[in-house]
């Protein structure tokens, strides 16, 4: 399933992942990626995964276009690696989350990073969470051994629950010998449903922090700036949810560790699990 055009020379290369579907609130992590991408020099696809058999077509359709207006052709659910340099060597995956066959594609995307001798990988999502949009948001981090998430500030360590696949891709990545750490936006549930550039920003720069990844977030600044205008005047037309809003913002103190992890756990449960068994 993995088709590889030429295998990039890089140093020291960082894989940074994100997948649009079952934990990418607001879009996030998958715009993060993105922004990631447009800012890289050189970028060049080198490789895609063909999600043919193991994607989900009701809620990832094939694309149908038209070249030159009149032949239709169809592009099918694919993942796709991008190298660039963004300050560093950056290898960057993104597509939709698939829906079956997760040992296989996990063990497929583990032999690229081995490959190409990544050393850390970090992974990029959101979920929705009982905070406000008038808050810096929090990112959460998961990491894959306890010298890591004590370097990175890693807060969710007690979980235990159902889970996606970038969750899964931590683990065999910490299985393999390679560092990867999980960055998750907590986004206010209110808005989950719509882009989120404050939370694209607040992964983006943790990111930047963590990984010496080189991100102009100067566009981005003014995009939360029109978002958070735009917010304001949804909630002047919702009172029920502008009075929910002014109770988080009332709150002395900032959400507790245990309200986060419970609203995380609905939020978790609320999902179908579908019925394949890797899932």
């Amino acid at each position: 399933m993995l088709s590889v055009q030429a295998w990039p020379d890089l140093r020291d290369p960082v894989l940074v992942v994100a997948m649009t579907g079952w934990v990418d609130a607001g879009l996030a992590g998958s715009s993060a990626a993105q922004e990631i991408v447009d800012g890289m020099s050189a970028p060049r696809r080198f490789a895609t995964y063909d999600l043919g058999d193991t994607a989900d077509l009701r809620t990832t359709r094939p694309i149908a276009r038209l070249d030159e207006g009149m032949t239709r052709r169809i592009e099918w659910p694919t993942l796709s690696f991008v190298a660039g340099r963004a300050a560093r060597d950056v290898v960057v995956l993104t597509g939709p989350e698939p829906c079956v066959q997760w040992q296989r594609v996990t063990e497929d995307i583990v032999g690229v990073a081995e490959q190409l001798e990544v050393r850390t990988t970090f992974t990029l999502g959101a979920m929705p969470a009982a905070v406000s949009h008038r808050r810096p948001v929090p990112v959460l981090a998961t990491a894959t051994s306890r010298a890591l998430a004590q370097e990175v500030g890693a807060l969710r360590g007690d979980y235990h629950g159902p889970t996606g696949l970038q969750s899964v891709l931590q683990v065999a990545l910490g299985e393999a010998g390679i560092d990867a750490v999980g960055l998750w936006a907590q986004v206010p549930h209110y808005v989950s449903g719509t882009p989120s550039p404050p939370a694209t920003r607040a992964l983006l720069e943790r990111l930047r922090d963590l990984a010496s990844i080189a991100v102009d977030l100067r566009d981005l600044d003014r995009r939360v700036e029109q978002y958070l205008v735009q917010v304001e005047a949804g909630l002047a037309e919702r009172p029920d949810v502008a009075e929910m809003v002014a109770a988080i913002d009332e709150e002395e103190e900032e959400i507790s560790g245990d309200a986060l992890a419970s609203e995380i756990e609905r939020f978790l449960r609320s999902e179908p699990e579908g019925d394949d068994p890797d899932r």
